[in-house]
C-alpha cells in the first residue's frame, strides 16, 4: 500500500471518530440541559431565584446550538409538571428578555401544542397550556389583550347551541382554572375586560342544566356539607377570589423578584386560534361532584383547613390529585410525595390527603384506578406517618359511618371493600364498641348492613373463627355463618329423600375415580319426576341434576381448586343432564345455592366457573338472581357481585368478537396495523369473505345475547319495583322503604357501571320497557340524564339515587295480597307488570321482548 493511500485512510478514520465524538458530546450536553431544566425548583442550598437566573444564563449560551431541544423540553415541562408552572414561566420570561426571537418561537410552539391537544381531545393538556399562557402574561411574555382574546374564543363554545353541554363545560372550566394565576394582573390592567369575561361565565353557569348532578353525589343529603358540581364549585371559588381582590396565598410567584428585568421585555401575541368543531366521536371529561368530608371544626389543632369556597382549597386539592395520578403505580413513592407536600406546615395536610384519596375512591361513575390502589396507598400513608395519619383516617371512617344512611350504593360497596381490606392489614383492630348501637337496629338498616357486609368481606381475607373473636358479643348477630357445605343427603333422614340411594352410589363412583360414563350410568337409573306418562319425553331430569350437583359440590367442598377440578372433569356429565335447557341451568344454580348457602365467596366463584365452562348462560344467571328463591338474599352484596361479573363477562365477549371482526376486515383490505407486523402475524392468511361473514354472524348472535341480558335484568327490575309501588299504594304505606331505596339504587348502579353498553340498546329499552306509561319513580332512573363523555345531547344515562340498604322485600311474605293492583289511578302498563307472578321463577326468554334473534343461540364465555 502506498504512503499516500495509507494517509487518506487514516484521515478518513480520524474524521469518523471526530464525528462520533461530536455526536456524543452533543448528546451529553442535551442530557445535561434536560437534567438542569427538570430539576430546577427542587430542594437546593441556593435560592430558587438564583437557580433560575443561573439556568437562564446557561440556556442562553446554548440557544443557538440546541434551540429545538430546549424548546421541546420547556414545552413538555409546561404540561407534564403543572405544579411548577410559575417556575417555568419565569424561566421563559428571563430567556425572552434576553432573546426575543426565542420567546416568539416558544409561544408559537405552545400555540401549536394547544391546537393539537384540542383536536385530539387531550383536555388536561389543553388546560395546562392555557394556564401556562396565563402565567406568561405575569412574566411579560404575552400581552394581556392576546390572552383575553384567547379566553373569549374558549367561551364562544358556551354560545353554541349545537354542541353538547359537556363540551361547553370543558372550555369554561379551562378558562376558570387559569384565572387564579392571572386574575390579579388582569384586574390591575384590564379590569373592565375581566369583568366582561366573568359576566359571560356567570350567564352560562346560571343557565346550564344540572340534571346529571343527583346521580354523581356520594350522599343523598346536603348536610353537613353541600355537594356541589365541579363547575359550580370552581365558579364560587373564583367569585370568592374576586371579592378578595384576586389575592391568594398558595401560588409561588418567583417572577416577582425579576420584575425589573421582565417588564422591559417585548411581548408576543398568541397566534389566532380556531377551535376544532365538535364531532360525535369526541370524548369529553366526565362531570363530577366535589367530595367534601371535613371542615375546619374537624381539625381542632394545627393549621386551619381552607374553606370550601377558598381558591386555596381548589389549588391544593388539584395538586394532590395530580400527585396521585402521577405516582399511583408506586404506592411508597406516592405516599412520600403526598406527605412532602409544599407549604405543608400551613395546612392540615393529613386531613386534606385523606379527603382527596377518598374522593378518588368514591368518584362516580367509577374510580380512575382499581380500588385496591387507594387502599394500599392509605396503608402506606399510615406507615409513613404513624403519629397522625391513622387517627385522621379513623376520624374519616367515623364520619362516613355516621352519614352512611344516605350514601350512594356504588360508594357503599366500595367502602365495604376498602374498610375490610384496611382492617385485614391491621389485625382487624377497630373500636367496635363505638358502633354497639347498630346491634339494636333492624338488619336492613344501612349501618347494620354495613357491619354485616364488612364482616362477610373480612372473612374472605381471614377465617371465620378470627372474625368471630375480634368483634364484641353484641355483634354475634352480625357474624357470618361458618362457611361449610350443606349436603342434604348426609343427614340421618336423607334416606327418605328421592335419589338418596343413587347419591350414595354416585359418591362411591366419584371417590373411586370413576369416568363420566359411569356417572351418567348411575344417573340414568333415576326416575324423572316430570314424566307424566310414557309418551312424553321431558327435556331434562331435575332429580338427576339435583343428585349430581349435590354430590359433586359436596366432594369438592375442601377448596376452590377441588370444586373447580370436579366441574372440569365432569363437563360431559353436565352436558348430558343439563344441555342447553334454561330451566335445567337454573336448577344447577339453585342446587349450588343450597349447598353453599353459608359461603358467599364460594357461590361467587362457582357462578363464574359455570359461566366460563358454558354450563349456564348469562341470561340464566340474571333470571336466577331475580328468582323467588333468591329473594332473602336479594339485598346482599355478593348477589350483585355475581350479576355485575356476569354482565362484564358478556361485555368482554362482545368486545373481543368485535375486535376480531375489525382485525379480519383490516387484513382483508391489506391494512394491517403496526402492532401486528411481527413475522407470525405476517404469515397469517387473509380471511375470505365467507370467514368474515361467519365472524360477523357470531358477533351479531353475541350482541343479541347481550341485548337479551339487559332486557331480562331491566324487566325484572321493573316488575319487582312496580309490584312494590302498587302494594304500598294499596296498603297506604310509604313506598320509600329501605328495600325500595336499595333496589332502585341497584338499578341505577347497572346504568352507571355499564352505561356504554346500555347506551347501545337505549332505543330498544325506551320502546319496550321504559315507556311513558311506566311509574315515574322507575322511569326517572332511565330518563334522568348523567352527562356522558361523548354525547351531542343528554342521553338517558343513569343517575343513581343513593339508597338506604334493606332486605325488607314486600314479596317475600307468604300470601301477599294482590287486590290492590286494580287501583284506578295506576297506569295500565304498571298494573300489568305489577300483577306478574313473582313466584314464577322460570327464565325469561328473548321472545318476551320481541327480540329479532332466537334465544337458543350458542353463547361463548
Amino acid at each position: 500500500m502506498s504512503r499516500r493511500k495509507f494517509d487518506e485512510m487514516s484521515d478518513y478514520a480520524d474524521s469518523g471518530r471526530d464525528r462520533k465524538r461530536r455526536r456524543a458530546d452533543a448528546v451529553e450536553i442535551e442530557d445535561r440541559l434536560e437534567s438542569l431544566i427538570l430539576r430546577v425548583g427542587e430542594k437546593s442550598t441556593s435560592s430558587l431565584e438564583s437557580n433560575l437566573e443561573g439556568l437562564a444564563s446557561v440556556l442562553e449560551a446554548d440557544i443557538n446550538n440546541y434551540k429545538s431541544k430546549i424548546l421541546k423540553i420547556l414545552s413538555d415541562c409546561a404540561v407534564k409538571m403543572p405544579e411548577k408552572t410559575t417556575i417555568y414561566t419565569t424561566l421563559v420570561g428571563l430567556l425572552n428578555a434576553k432573546n426575543y426571537n426565542f420567546g416568539g418561537e416558544f409561544v408559537d410552539m405552545m400555540a401549536r401544542k394547544l391546537k393539537e391537544a384540542l383536536k385530539a381531545c387531550m383536555w388536561k393538556t389543553a388546560r395546562y397550556v392555557l394556564r401556562f399562557f396565563a402565567d406568561l402574561v405575569n412574566c411579560h411574555v404575552i400581552s394581556t389583550n392576546s390572552l383575553l382574546q384567547l379566553l373569549h374564543t374558549f367561551l364562544d363554545t358556551a354560545r353554541d347551541d349545537n354542541s353538547p353541554q359537556v363540551r361547553s363545560d370543558t372550555y369554561v372550566y379551562a378558562v376558570l382554572s387559569c384565572l387564579p394565576w392571572v386574575g390579579r394582573e388582569l384586574y390591575e390592567k384590564k379590569e373592565q375586560d375581566l369583568e366582561r369575561l366573568l359576566k359571560h361565565i356567570e350567564i352560562y353557569v346560571r343557565k346550564r342544566s344540572r340534571k346529571h348532578v343527583p346521580g354523581l353525589r356520594v350522599w343523598r343529603s346536603d348536610r353537613p356539607h353541600p355537594q356541589e358540581e365541579y363547575l359550580d364549585c370552581l365558579w364560587a371559588q373564583i367569585c370568592k377570589l374576586r371579592s378578595d381582590m384576586w389575592q391568594e396565598k398558595h401560588i409561588a410567584r418567583p417572577y416577582v423578584a425579576f420584575d425589573s428585568i421582565l417588564c422591559e421585555a417585548l411581548q408576543h401575541n398568541i397566534p389566532p386560534l380556531t377551535l376544532p368543531p365538535h364531532h360525535t366521536d369526541n370524548t369529553y371529561p366526565f362531570p363530577w361532584v366535589v367530595f367534601r368530608l371535613f371542615d375546619y371544626t374537624d381539625c381542632p389543632e394545627g393549621p386551619v383547613l381552607p374553606g370550601a369556597h377558598s381558591i386555596e382549597r381548589y389549588l391544593i386539592e388539584e395538586h394532590l390529585h395530580n400527585i396521585v395520578k402521577d405516582y399511583h403505580l408506586e404506592r411508597k413513592q406516592c405516599a412520600a410525595f403526598l406527605l412532602d407536600f409544599p407549604l405543608k406546615h400551613k395546612i392540615p395536610l393529613e386531613y386534606m390527603i385523606v379527603e382527596v384519596v377518598l374522593a378518588e375512591l368514591f368518584h362516580l361513575p367509577g374510580p380512575r384506578y382499581i380500588e385496591i390502589c387507594y387502599g394500599s396507598l392509605l396503608i402506606e400513608l399510615c406507615k409513613l406517618q404513624p403519629a397522625t395519619m391513622p387517627q385522621v383516617l379513623a376520624q374519616a371512617v367515623e364520619l362516613l359511618f355516621d352519614r352512611i344512611d344516605t350514601m350512594n350504593v356504588c360508594c357503599f360497596d366500595r367502602m365495604v371493600n376498602w374498610f375490610s381490606y384496611h382492617l385485614s392489614n391491621f389485625q382487624f383492630k377497630w373500636s367496635w364498641d363505638d358502633w354497639l348501637e347498630a346491634s339494636q337496629l333492624d338488619p336492613a338498616h344501612p349501618r347494620a348492613k354495613f357491619i354485616i357486609e364488612v364482616l362477610q368481606r373480612s372473612m374472605r381475607l381471614s377465617y371465620h373463627q378470627r372474625i368471630a373473636e375480634v368483634v364484641p358479643e353484641q355483634f354475634d348477630c352480625f357474624v357470618p355463618h361458618k362457611p361449610v357445605a350443606i349436603y342434604k343427603f348426609a343427614n340421618d333422614s336423607a334416606g327418605d329423600l328421592p335419589g338418596s340411594n343413587a347419591a350414595h352410589r354416585l359418591e362411591s363412583v366419584i371417590r373411586a375415580k370413576g369416568t363420566a360414563m359411569e356417572v351418567v350410568q348411575v344417573l340414568s337409573e333415576l326416575p324423572n319426576p316430570l314424566r307424566e306418562n310414557d309418551e312424553t319425553d321431558p327435556p331434562y331430569n331435575p332429580l338427576q341434576i339435583q343428585v349430581f350437583v349435590q354430590v359433586l359440590l359436596h366432594l369438592g367442598s375442601k377448596s376452590f381448586s377441588h370444586a373447580f377440578a370436579g366441574i372440569s372433569k365432569f363437563l360431559k356429565v353436565f352436558e348430558a343432564v343439563v344441555g342447553g335447557n334454561e330451566e335445567a341451568q337454573m336448577l344447577v344454580l339453585k342446587e349450588m345455592q343450597d349447598v353453599w348457602h353459608h359461603h358467599q365467596q364460594m357461590m361467587v366463584m362457582l357462578s363464574d366457573k359455570f359461566l366460563r365452562t358454558q354450563i349456564v348462560t348469562c341470561a340464566t344467571v340474571a333470571n336466577w338472581v331475580f328468582s323467588k328463591e333468591m329473594m332473602p338474599e336479594f339485598t346482599k352484596n355478593y348477589i350483585w357481585e355475581i350479576l355485575h361479573g356476569t354482565i362484564r363477562k358478556m361485555n368482554k365477549h362482545v368486545a373481543r368478537l368485535q375486535r376480531e371482526v375489525n382485525e379480519a376486515r383490516e387484513r382483508r383490505a391489506g391494512n394491517e396495523s403496526e402492532d401486528s407486523s411481527s413475522d407470525e402475524e405476517e404469515q397469517r392468511p387473509r380471511p375470505s369473505e365467507e370467514e368474515i361473514e361467519r365472524m360477523e354472524e357470531k358477533l351479531e348472535a353475541a350482541q343479541a345475547d347481550q341485548k337479551n341480558l339487559f332486557l331480562i335484568i331491566f324487566q325484572r327490575f321493573i316488575m319487582i319495583l312496580s309490584e312494590h309501588l302498587v302494594r304500598c299504594d294499596t296498603d297506604g304505606r310509604d313506598f320509600n322503604t329501605h328495600w325500595y331505596r336499595w333496589t332502585i339504587g341497584r338499578l341505577h348502579q347497572i346504568f352507571m357501571m355499564h352505561n356504554s353498553q346500555v347506551e347501545r340498546y337505549s332505543q330498544t329499552l325506551s320502546t319496550l320497557l321504559f315507556t311513558q306509561d311506566l311509574d315515574p319513580h322507575i322511569l326517572d332512573s332511565f330518563n334522568q340524564p348523567t352527562t356522558r363523555p361523548c354525547a351531542i345531547s343528554p342521553w338517558k344515562d343513569p343517575t343513581p339515587q343513593p339508597p338506604d340498604l334493606s332486605s325488607d322485600h314486600p314479596t317475600a311474605r307468604e300470601g301477599a295480597s294482590t287486590s290492590g293492583l286494580q287501583t284506578p289511578h295506576r297506569k295500565p302498563h304498571l298494573r300489568v307488570l305489577a300483577s306478574a307472578d313473582r313466584n314464577d321463577s322460570r327464565p325469561l326468554s328473548a321472545t318476551c321482548f320481541h327480540c329479532s334473534k332466537a334465544n337458543d343461540r350458542g353463547q361463548s364465555k
